[in-house]
Parts: C-alpha cells; structure tokens; sequence
C-alpha cells in the first residue's frame, strides 16, 4: 500500500508546487491511515484542510485501496 500512496502523491505533488507549497509522506500504517506533512505555502494556508481532506484524501481513497482516512502532523 506504501508504493501506491507514494505514486499517487507524486502525481499530486506538481499541483501543491504550483501554488508554493508541497506535501511529505511522514507514515502510512498498516490500518490505513496515511500521516503527511504540509510544506511550504501549504503548510501556513488556511485552505489546508480543505486540500488535505477534499484534495489528497480523496484522491488516495479513490486510487488506493485500503486508504481510510489522511491526516496531517507537525
């Protein structure tokens, strides 16, 4: 599950660069639950929420398999 949640952050990655901002893999655990960090403009947004949850949590549940729920850590 670790490889395809990698895969599909990369594809996600370009989009979070374009407005300044990046994203980092911190855990994927093995009851589904995927731990990321928020970077650069992403990290202080007041949108991040909304990008974590409606953006990279959707995505991931919808291409992987066994995603339950992403959430982000300091």
């Amino acid at each position: 599950m670790e490889e395809k949640v990698k895969e599909v952050i990369e594809q996600i990655r370009p989009f979070l660069k374009a407005d300044g901002g990046d994203v980092e893999i911190v855990e994927v655990t093995e009851d589904g639950i995927v731990k990321v960090k928020l970077t650069g403009a992403c990290g202080h947004c007041p949108m991040s929420t909304m990008t974590l949850k409606m953006g990279i949590e959707k995505r991931l549940k919808e291409t992987v398999p066994g995603v339950k729920e992403v959430v982000a850590v300091q």
